[in-house]
Formats: C-alpha cells, sequence, structure tokens
C-alpha cells in the first residue's frame, strides 16, 4: 500500500487537494491534514472544501501545528507527500520539514485554480518540490519554458482540475438562482466592487423571478488564501444605508460552490475558477471585463471564449456559453491526457529502488534565508499571537508618529 500525506493551508488549497488524492492510483491511500496558520479555514470552510469527495465521508481533515504535523509524518511514513498551500509555506515545509525525512518522500505541489500566465514567483517557492501539477496544454507549456529558464529540476505534469469532473447533479425544480463569484484579489478598488454590487441589484429589480446571490468564499471574520480588503457584505449594507440598494435585492451565502450551481440558472464572475465550474454544469456564464482583462485581473485566460461581458450585460442578464475551441485548449482537455498520476508512480517506484529525483531549491541560498524566516514564523507561533504582535507594531508606529 503506498500511502500519500496531503497538506493543505487554505480553503481553495484543501479543496484542490481533497479532489486530486480522490484520483490517487488504485491502491493508494491519502491522509488528508490542514497546517495551522493565519489562513486556516474555519470549519465550516474546511466542510464546504471537501464536499463532494471522499473526504467528506468521514472526519473532517484535522487541523494540526506543524509540529503535530512533523510527527504525522514521522509516524505514517508517507512515500509522497502533497503540498496544497502557499507558496512560503510550500517552500519551508518542503525545505526544513518533508525534506528533512528519511527516506524523503516525493515532494508535489500545484496551483488549485487557474494559473495563466506562469509566475515566476510560483515556481521558486515550489522548486524544491520534485512535481509540479498544472490543469491545462497552455499551463504546461508555459510553466515547463519559465522552469527550463529558471534551471529548475522538477518536472510539470497534466491534471484535469478536480471538482470538473464529474458535473453537479442538477437540483430538482425549476433554476432560477444567479450566482455571483467573489474573488478576494481583484477587482481591487471599493467603487468597482461597488458597481459590481449595483449591477446585481438592478438585474434583481428587472428580474424578481431570479433569486441572485453572492457567493462569498469566507464570511468576514473568516479567514481565506488572500487578504479581502473590501468584503462584499460590508459594502452592500454600506449602499443599502446610502438607500442605493434595497436590502434584500440580493442575498449573501457560503458553501459548497456545486451546491449552488446544482440550482443555478446563470453564473457570473470577475475572475475565478468557478467560472470552469459554472461551464461544466453547463450554467451559462459572464466574465466581467469592466475592470480590464489582464494578468493583474486573473482573467487573461478568458480571452477568445466567448464569455467576456460587461457590468450592462449583467444587468440585462446577458449570460453566454464558451466556444468549444477554447474549452479544448483550457482546462477541459480529454482526461487520458493527463499524466500527473503516471508521473507520480515513477517518481515513488523510482525512490523505492533507491534512485530519488531530489528537486534543487532555488531558495535555499542565504540571500532568502530571512524571507524564510519570516514564513517559518507563520508556521510556528499561533495566529493570535502573530494577530497581537502585529497590532502591537501598528500601535508603537502611531505612537512613535506623533513624536515626530
Amino acid at each position: 500500500m503506498t500511502r500519500v500525506l496531503a497538506v493543505a493551508d487554505s480553503d481553495s488549497y484543501l479543496k484542490w487537494a481533497a479532489g486530486l488524492v480522490d484520483r490517487l492510483p488504485a491502491g493508494w491511500t491519502a491522509t488528508l491534514a490542514v497546517v495551522r496558520t493565519p489562513i486556516t479555514p474555519s470549519a465550516g470552510q474546511i466542510s464546504a472544501a471537501v464536499a463532494g469527495t471522499g473526504a467528506a465521508a468521514g472526519a473532517p481533515p484535522p487541523v494540526l501545528p506543524v509540529r503535530e504535523l512533523r510527527r504525522l509524518a514521522a509516524r505514517t511514513a508517507p512515500r509522497a507527500v502533497l503540498l496544497a498551500c502557499t507558496g512560503p509555506v510550500v517552500d519551508v515545509l518542503a525545505a526544513e520539514v518533508f525534506g528533512r525525512l528519511r527516506p524523503r518522500p516525493v515532494l508535489l505541489s500545484g496551483l488549485p485554480g487557474i494559473s495563466v500566465p506562469a509566475t515566476e514567483k510560483a515556481w521558486l517557492y515550489r522548486s524544491g518540490c520534485d512535481l509540479l501539477v498544472v490543469h491545462s496544454g497552455r499551463e504546461v507549456a508555459e510553466f515547463s519554458r519559465l522552469g527550463a529558464e529558471l534551471g529548475v529540476t522538477a518536472a510539470t505534469a497534466l491534471a484535469r482540475l478536480p471538482f470538473l469532473d464529474p458535473a453537479p447533479a442538477p437540483a430538482a425544480g425549476e433554476r432560477r438562482r444567479v450566482v455571483f463569484a467573489t474573488q478576494a484579489k481583484v477587482p481591487r478598488r471599493r467603487e468597482e466592487r461597488e458597481a459590481v454590487l449595483l449591477a446585481l441589484a438592478r438585474l434583481a429589480g428587472a428580474r424578481p423571478d431570479l433569486d441572485v446571490v453572492v457567493k462569498v468564499r469566507a464570511l468576514e471574520h473568516e479567514r481565506q488564501t488572500h487578504t479581502e480588503r473590501h468584503h462584499y457584505a460590508r459594502l452592500w449594507r454600506s449602499l443599502a444605508e446610502a438607500g442605493l440598494v434595497r436590502p434584500d435585492a440580493v442575498r449573501f451565502a457560503g458553501g459548497a460552490m456545486r451546491d449552488h450551481l446544482a440550482h443555478a440558472a446563470a453564473f457570473v464572475t470577475v475572475s475565478s475558477t468557478a467560472a470552469l465550474e459554472a461551464i461544466t454544469a453547463g450554467v451559462p456564464l459572464l466574465v466581467l471585463a469592466d475592470f480590464g482583462v489582464s494578468a493583474e485581473m486573473i482573467n487573461l485566460v478568458f480571452e477568445g471564449s466567448g464569455c467576456l461581458g460587461t457590468l450592462e450585460d449583467l444587468a440585462r442578464g446577458d449570460f453566454r456559453h464558451p466556444v468549444p475551441e477554447w474549452c479544448a485548449a483550457n482546462y477541459f482537455h480529454d482526461p487520458a491526457g493527463s499524466d500527473w498520476a503516471r508521473r507520480l508512480v515513477a517518481l515513488v517506484d523510482a525512490a523505492a529502488a533507491g534512485e530519488p529525483a531530489v528537486a534543487r531549491s532555488l531558495l535555499d541560498g542565504p540571500e532568502h534565508a530571512a524571507a524564510r524566516r519570516r514564513a517559518r514564523l507563520r508556521l510556528e507561533v499561533p495566529p493570535s499571537v502573530l494577530r497581537a504582535g502585529r497590532r502591537a507594531r501598528r500601535r508603537a508606529r502611531r505612537y512613535l508618529d506623533r513624536l515626530r
């Protein structure tokens, strides 16, 4: 029996990891855990992340401090470890936790959604892993080319995004829900987010037959992979208090995206991997382009999809289906083309035969030591202590500013 340990640090990475380990080769077993960091998902987020996967059948994945995670790995001796974490956490775990196990397990990592264009930072943090899993032919080509330029020794492998297969079962009854999937990073400006909410309110006013839902990744008190400066629920309350929207025109909800899509008549986002889930479910969609189409907006990949549109399109309820040729080139390739499991098996077999392919991290030099120490603090110091320290530093800065 080949054991795999999968480690996640946030809701989006946990969702990806839970789906990916369901597709391990027959006879392999996986243990799923969440490493404690300042972005540890809540119990509700953990439940939503593993919904529809094998991990949902048993006890929820435990949240473990890094010391307990190290002990778990030493006790279970996994042959491979999936590091489904944000970049700095992957780097520390690969270099200072799992890379020191003897025998050293095969280390694989990846990115939990759309990763176009490939970025140097994504590769640098994961260069200590043996295998990088991405999800389209375009991503394989871009990451392979960039990795060769950087001198990365890890291989790039192809998988289907695990939550794209199978499609969620349609709910009984009429589909009348319009789902807006939020994204923590974009758009960044408050007024841009307010413009989205106002368009949703216009749609709700024009189509009272629709149930317009803002699907949030995290409630206002919850953590997520990226910090969300302007939470949509808070902005909606401000707009309602100013009399600009009817308070009950839209509603806010968390939970699993697959459950929302089972009731959906349409889907909209500025930039979210959930757009791919909507395509899988056959739900017409709209990817808003009002704030730009670029790498910074994380929507560059949707060029040529036929799904880009505007806030005016949203207010009119003008949703679209993607171009088939775009789907084939982006995330909807034939599953037979996925080679990540075969590559992982080959690496594990080679390691068992005494020929481990140990990757060399590009961040091992002294110039990166300080950054790695800071990342290690996020793993070793309880989040409450880190937050107290940040508050104390802010108070000290304000006090010193007043003295100047």
